[in-house]
C-alpha cells in the first residue's frame, strides 16, 4: 500500500530542503502533495514543488474550482500524514492556537490524520518562552514535534534551530508509519562524547569533543530501526529519539559501560577518549611553589578490547581524530585496533565542535573519500552503509 503525506512547507529559508525531502520520500515509496505557503512561496517555486512531487502544488484557501469540492477539508482527509517542514515559529503558534486564517492553517485544524511537525526558526525564536510553551501545546494535542538541530544559522548566530536533514525527517516519517527498518532487529552500540579525567575534586583533563557527531549517528541509526545503546560522556546534547542513554565521566567508566552493554551487531566508537588519566587527589590541589607533578597511567584501549572481545560485534568501527597525515595513520589505527572501519577526520580546524565534517573511509578495500556534509548528513551517509553490511 502506497503511504501518503501531505507537506506543508512553511515560510523560511530552509524551505529549499523541502525540495530534498520530496524526493527522498518518492524514492522510499510515498506520494506526496504539497502545501505551499505565501511565505514559503518566497524561497521555493510551485513549479519545482510540482515537478518533484508529481502533484498539483496548492497555495491558496481561495481557490474557486478547488474550494468548490471543499479542497481543505479533502485535503486534510486523503493523507495517510502531514508534515510540516519547515515549521516556523509563526506556523507554529497559529497551530497551537487553532488559528486558521490560510490554507494551510485551515487543513491543519481540519485534518484528522497524525501531525509531524520539524521546527526551524532563529535559535533565539526557538529558545524564546512563547515557543516553548507552544511546543509544549502542539505535543499536548498529540502533534509530534522533532528537534531542530544545531548549527550555525543564515542570519549569522549559531544555536538550534536549524531544520533537522531531510533525511532525519524522512526517518521520523517512516517511523510515524511504523515502517521496519533496514536495521530492525539490530542491536547497536554508540559511544559519543569527551571523557573527563579528574586531578582533584573540581579539576579534570578533557578534550574538545562536543559529542554532535557521534549523537546524530547514534539517532541515525535509530531511525533505521536499530535498537540503539549510547555510551555518552560529558556533553550537554538531548538524546536523540529512540535511543537508550548511559552517562560516563572517564575512560574506565565508559569501558564498563561498553563491555556491559554487549552483544551487539555492530559498535561505532566516535568518542573522544583521553588516553591517560590522572591519579587524582582527594582534595583539592593548593597553589604551592610551583605546577604540581601529575602522575598520569594509561587508559583502557576501549576500541582494541572490544574488536578483541569474545562478544566481538559483527562490524567494528572506531574513528581517528587526526591533525596530520589524516589517512596514514587511520589506515595504522584500522590495522594495529583490529576494527573493520575506521572514519577518520582532520581536526586541527574547527571540527571538534563545528557543524560539518570532511571524512574519510578507510575499510580492508581501501579508502572513501567523503566530501564535506553537515554532521547529520554524515551521520545518515555512515548508518546507511552499516545497514548494508549488516
Amino acid at each position: 500500500m502506497t503511504r501518503k503525506i501531505l507537506l506543508i512547507v512553511g515560510g523560511g529559508i530552509a524551505a529549499y530542503k523541502a525540495c530534498e525531502l520530496i524526493r527522498l520520500c518518492r524514492k522510499a515509496g510515498i506520494e506526496v502533495k504539497v502545501v505551499l505557503t505565501a511565505g514559503g512561496a518566497h524561497f521555493v517555486t510551485p513549479m519545482t514543488l510540482a515537478a518533484l512531487s508529481e502533484n498539483q502544488v496548492y497555495t491558496t484557501l481561495w481557490d474557486l474550482k478547488d474550494e468548490a469540492e471543499m479542497g481543505h477539508i479533502q485535503l486534510s482527509r486523503e493523507a495517510d500524514l502531514v508534515v510540516v517542514a519547515p515549521a516556523t515559529a509563526d506556523l507554529m503558534a497559529k497551530m497551537a492556537a487553532g488559528i486558521a486564517d490560510d490554507l494551510a492553517t485551515t487543513l491543519l485544524l481540519a485534518t484528522d490524520k497524525p501531525v509531524l511537525a520539524a521546527p526551524a526558526m532563529n535559535v533565539r525564536m526557538w529558545q524564546h518562552a512563547a515557543t516553548r510553551r507552544n511546543v509544549a501545546q502542539l505535543r499536548a494535542d498529540g502533534v509530534t514535534v522533532i528537534e531542530p538541530d544545531e548549527g550555525p544559522m543564515a542570519c549569522g548566530e549559531f544555536g538550534p534551530g536549524r531544520l533537522p536533514e531531510p533525511e532525519a525527517i524522512l526517518a521520523a516519517i517512516q517511523r510515524t508509519f511504523g515502517a521496519a527498518g533496514p536495521l530492525s532487529g539490530k542491536h547497536v552500540l554508540v559511544t559519543a562524547g569527551p571523557t573527563h579525567e579528574p586531578i582533584d575534586p573540581v579539576r579534570y583533563i578533557a578534550n574538545r569533543s562536543s559529542g554532535r557527531q557521534g549523537y546524530a549517528i547514534a539517532g541515525a541509526l535509530a531511525a533505521l530501526g536499530a535498537r540503539v545503546t549510547l555510551v555518552s560522556g560529558p556533553v550537554t546534547l538531548p538524546t536523540p529519539a529512540g535511543v537508550t542513554r548511559v552517562d560516563v565521566e572517564t575512560a574506565r567508566e565508559m569501558a564498563a559501560a561498553v563491555d556491559a552493554a554487549l552483544p551487539a551487531d555492530a559498535a561505532v566508537m566516535v568518542a573522544a577518549v583521553a588516553d591517560w588519566h590522572v591519579e587524582a587527589s582527594d582534595q583539592k590541589i593548593k597553589k604551592g611553589s610551583g605546577a604540581p607533578a601529575l602522575a598520569l597511567s594509561e587508559n583502557p584501549d576501549i576500541l582494541a578490547t572490544l574488536a578483541a572481545s569474545p562478544n566481538r560485534p559483527k562490524l567494528v568501527v572506531g574513528f581517528a581524530a587526526e591533525t596530520e597525515t589524516v589517512i596514514e595513520h587511520a589506515t595504522a589505527k584500522r590495522a594495529r585496533k583490529n576494527a573493520d572501519w575506521i572514519v577518520a577526520n582532520d581536526v586541527s580546524g574547527d571540527v571538534m565542535g563545528g557543524e560539518s565534517n570532511t571524512v574519510h573511509l578507510v575499510t580492508a578495500t581501501g579508502v572513501e573519500h567523503w566530501e564535506k556534509l553537515p554532521k547529520g548528513a554524515v551521520a545518515a551517509r555512515l548508518a546507511q552503509r552499516i545497514a548494508d553490511a549488516l
